[in-house]
């Protein structure tokens, strides 16, 4: 056999661009060392990935349309669920269990079972060497077949629990365990009988029972997770062998961006500014307009992704911004980044050595926001209540921080010397080369 030919890698991530993004950057990399990658995507992302030089094996994660007109926007089908329960997020965590955390799963769950035939088929089709899962629930088919089985975890650590760290989704935090155990207690009443339906149709499609309370299974060969080591929460809660931790994974595919006069041209002592809520937060029209109003009345300037309801968001005299920007091409330019606390903007603030300010709205964003707040790399902040004082008393903090922002540029030198997103290729690459090696 003929060990330099390219490898075949199929990557599934969630539809979210949060996950793809990431699986983007890995997938660049492995192209460039000429392998075959090939994307199985949910639909809206037709014509995204192939001229990134992927293979389209897209899936549908519901009935499609029966007329559909036009491409749809990539990530639509959870833009369109986290809209319609958006009103939960000013809920605490704990009442987020059974309003939101509960349907969100259950949603995930009818997608993994709706595309399983067809998932089945693209793995017959392509014949991967390897097969990458970067999602929060299983797929029977990605883990039933000859090929090695590798998942990526872009969410914060903590979905990998312990009991010397905070309940996953929770934002507790590490040094205080009130509430542990109600959260605990509450997650397993509001999931389990969910959990528990789930894990009997895993079975039934010939897959490995999942661990208890768990929606996805843990990888025999290798699982890679994203979280700067400064940050992490390794003496906590020890992982095996098969875990990796990616330190970033800054991928490598979005445009140069150059600073626009109105934010290039700053009076002196003001500075530049990223807000972005990412793709899902960005939908949230009232939220964004007020935060954009808020920091109009400041002196600073700032960059402003204004996500899917752009046309509907005004910006003022000292913003530029789009619907959809270059962030890691943005966030090296900046002072500091205010964000939702997505995993991949938390990193990527990181690996640049920002300071944050993090307005949580969902998911492991409370536990970025909280993790970001006590290791005092920056400020969470109440995404709904915070008053405009607050806002902006955290701006100009953060801002006027000198030895916070020198602290965090040489935290940022050595995540970026740690090279993450080749280290996760090479992991990638590893494995399927080894599993070609043994194969008959």
């Amino acid at each position: 056999m003929d060990d330099e030919r390219p490898l075949t890698i199929l990557f599934a991530p969630e539809s979210a661009y949060g996950p793809t993004n990431h699986c983007i950057g890995l997938g660049n990399i492995l192209l460039k060392r000429g392998h075959r990658v090939v994307f199985a995507s949910e639909s809206s992302w037709k014509n995204r990935l192939e001229p990134l030089g992927f293979v389209e094996a897209l899936i549908d994660l519901a009935e499609p349309p029966a007329d559909p007109s036009g491409d749809l926007d990539a990530g639509k089908f959870w833009a369109d669920f986290i809209a319609e329960t958006a009103p939960e997020f000013r809920k605490p965590t704990l009442a987020q269990l059974e309003s939101f955390i509960q349907p969100t799963y259950q949603a995930l769950i009818d997608g993994a079972m709706y595309c399983e035939p067809h998932l089945r088929e693209i793995i017959a089709e392509h014949k991967p060497d390897v097969i990458v899962q970067d999602n929060v629930v299983g797929f029977p088919a990605l883990t039933t077949t000859d090929a090695p089985f590798v998942r990526i975890m872009s969410c914060n650590p903590l979905e990998v629990r312990g009991d010397k760290v905070p309940p996953t989704f929770s934002g507790y935090p590490v040094a205080d365990q009130r509430g542990w155990e109600a959260y605990r207690a509450e997650f397993d009443r509001t999931l389990r009988p969910m959990w528990a339906t789930f894990d009997g149709w895993v079975q039934e499609q010939g897959a490995e029972p999942l661990p208890d309370l768990e929606f996805i299974a843990t990888s025999k060969v290798a699982n890679i997770y994203l979280f700067p080591a400064e940050a992490d929460y390794a003496g906590l809660r020890p992982l095996d062998w098969t875990w990796h931790r990616l330190d970033s994974s800054v991928r490598e595919t979005d445009a140069a961006f150059e600073l626009p006069d109105v934010v290039r041209d700053r009076p002196e002592g003001s500075g530049l500014v990223y807000l972005s809520l990412g793709s899902l937060g960005g939908a949230d029209v009232d939220l964004m307009q007020r935060l954009v109003d808020v920091l109009a009345t400041t002196r600073h300037r700032y960059i402003v992704s204004k996500g899917p309801q752009a046309d509907r968001i005004t910006l003022a005299g000292n913003m530029y911004g789009d619907a959809f920007l270059p962030q890691t091409s943005i966030i090296g330019h900046v002072d500091l980044v205010i964000t939702h606390g997505g995993n991949n903007t938390t990193t990527e603030a990181l690996h640049f050595g920002k300071p944050m300010i993090v307005l949580p709205l969902f998911w492991d964003q409370y536990d970025n926001a909280q993790r970001i707040d006590e290791l005092g790399f920056g400020r969470r902040l109440s995404t709904y209540s915070c008053t405009d004082r607050e806002l902006t008393g955290a701006v100009d903090a953060l801002l006027a921080d000198q030895d916070l922002r020198e602290r965090l540029a040489r935290i940022g030198e050595q995540i970026r010397s740690r090279d993450g997103l080749r280290k996760g290729a090479a992991i990638l690459e590893h494995v399927a080369q080894r599993q070609r090696a043994v194969s008959p």
